[in-house]
């Protein structure tokens, strides 16, 4: 539809962004017989399939079987020497990036009632949202209904010389063609472990820099300290307690980064920064107070269960309104109000499991309560745990670090939660989940019977190792 020089053009729906939530979200309502429209800033997709998930996970990929030609010896297996060349890997990742994005394009192009506009969205009064094309014309929308699902941004610390040295982010290291020779890491969350270790494995020596006294703060004690464990035996330096004080750049051209920590102050001094230390959510260009949307201190909007803002006939959805930053979150924000849009459901977001998996290698899955938090509540559970070096399939492939640990209910024998921090973890940590959402006893996976030899049958002796 061509921009109109008169009153504003009315839809049934408008969506400001097409991540995983609105874009899945404007194909449903189109559908369903709603004329919809679509703002896309820059591409589609999302922060997922363009500087998220597919992106880093096609890297993670290219740095574990650096990491096994590598370790090829141990399998008896002899090579002559392995090179990464980065921009190989560049060239590999965006070609998945850009294959996967053209396609949701597709899509959305050739969904009947549905019209995507390549633009920036701010609201111009309660239901009504002006566009600024790519090309610099305005165009002026208007619906009862409107979604925003605009996501995130990585964000830097408010650290002294920080504007004065080349910094990368979880995007922009994304795109080097050169190797760092020694990166520094700001962040221990898990967007710098997996870089971290990522790059190592490509041939970088790294730093990790954590101000807090664990790795992924979220986690159990015990989880996070195998974490920091398994990267220094990859030959990762690990800082904890350490907090960063001032950055500069020498003559030469390295960074400098001065931290202290529980030794005192000391310098470190690397060829590339990267900071990984938090995101921000993407609403400070909306103009959210024309429509009287209100926002916590962060910039996130806060939503109700049924993912409504203060604002009637708003929604936000995805990263926007803060809380658990995932893909899958994002998605079934989208499921939540087809439900309730389009099914006559009554879907809510309360009390569902967030399930996510660490790509570092081996893998960090996690769902449901940890230990700490069912403690914290004053649950009665019962804990099982168990080393990988136990796990029969693991030792066949030469994977034996980490360990597996449920929180069990003691009263009922339903499963709490789980961390599996082993070969395949965020697969198994699946299975858990399943069992999880079917209220499926501990009993019932003890006595199962699976498949020998698969990882999977290490539930059998996992819950064996029940501890009160």
């Amino acid at each position: 539809m061509a921009p109109t020089t008169g009153g504003p053009e009315r839809y049934d729906a408008i969506i400001i962004g097409t991540g995983q939530a609105g874009k899945p979200l404007s194909v449903a309502l189109a559908d369903a017989g709603w004329k919809t429209v679509i703002i896309e800033r820059k591409h589609v997709g999302g922060t997922c399939i363009n500087v998220g998930c597919t992106p880093t996970k096609t890297m993670v990929a290219s740095a574990r079987v650096a990491y096994l030609a590598q370790r090829a010896a141990d399998y008896g297996v002899h090579l002559n020497g392995v090179r990464v060349s980065m921009a190989e890997v560049r060239r590999r990742k965006q070609g998945i990036v850009e294959s996967f994005r053209n396609g949701s394009q597709r899509h959305l192009q050739n969904t009947k009632n549905l019209e995507l506009i390549f633009g920036e969205a701010s609201f111009s009064g309660p239901k009504s949202v002006a566009v600024r094309l790519q090309g610099g014309e305005p165009r002026h929308l208007t619906a009862d209904t409107i979604f925003i699902n605009t996501g995130g941004r990585p964000e830097g610390p408010p650290l002294p010389g920080l504007d004065s040295v080349p910094v990368l982010d979880s995007t922009s290291i994304m795109e080097l063609d050169v190797l760092p020779e020694h990166l520094l890491v700001l962040g221990g969350g898990y967007i710098g472990l997996e870089f971290g270790q990522m790059f190592r494995r490509f041939g970088s020596a790294v730093t990790v820099v954590q101000r807090g006294k664990q790795l992924l703060a979220r986690e159990d004690a015990d989880v996070a300290e195998e974490v920091a464990k398994i990267l220094r035996e990859d030959g990762i330096e690990v800082l904890l307690e350490t907090q960063a004080v001032r950055v500069a750049k020498d003559g030469g051209g390295t960074v400098r980064l001065t931290v202290s920590g529980p030794a005192g102050e000391r310098t470190l001094s690397g060829s590339h920064l990267l900071v990984a230390a938090g995101r921000a959510p993407n609403t400070e260009a909306l103009n959210l107070t024309a429509a009287g949307i209100t926002t916590d201190k962060r910039g996130n909007i806060p939503v109700n269960e049924r993912l409504e803002t203060n604002a009637p006939g708003i929604y936000a959805l995805g990263d926007v309104k803060g809380g658990p930053a995932f893909t899958h979150i994002s998605y079934d924000d989208f499921r939540i109000i087809k439900t309730n849009l389009l099914d006559g459901g009554k879907a809510t977001a309360a009390g569902r499991l967030v399930p996510y998996t660490v790509y570092i290698d081996p893998q960090l899955g996690r769902v449901g309560m940890t230990e700490a938090e069912a403690r914290t509540q004053g649950r009665r559970i019962r804990i099982a745990k168990m080393p990988m070096s136990y796990v029969a399939r693991a030792l066949e492939m030469d994977e034996p670090r980490g360990f597996m640990k449920a929180v069990v209910d003691a009263e009922t024998g339903e499963i709490l939660g789980c961390a599996v921090l082993g070969v395949e973890g965020g697969e198994l940590m699946s299975m858990l989940s399943i069992a999880m959402m079917g209220r499926v006893p501990y009993t019932t996976l003890r006595d199962a019977i699976f498949a020998h030899p698969t990882l999977a049958e290490s539930f059998n002796n996992l819950f064996d190792e029940l501890k009160d």
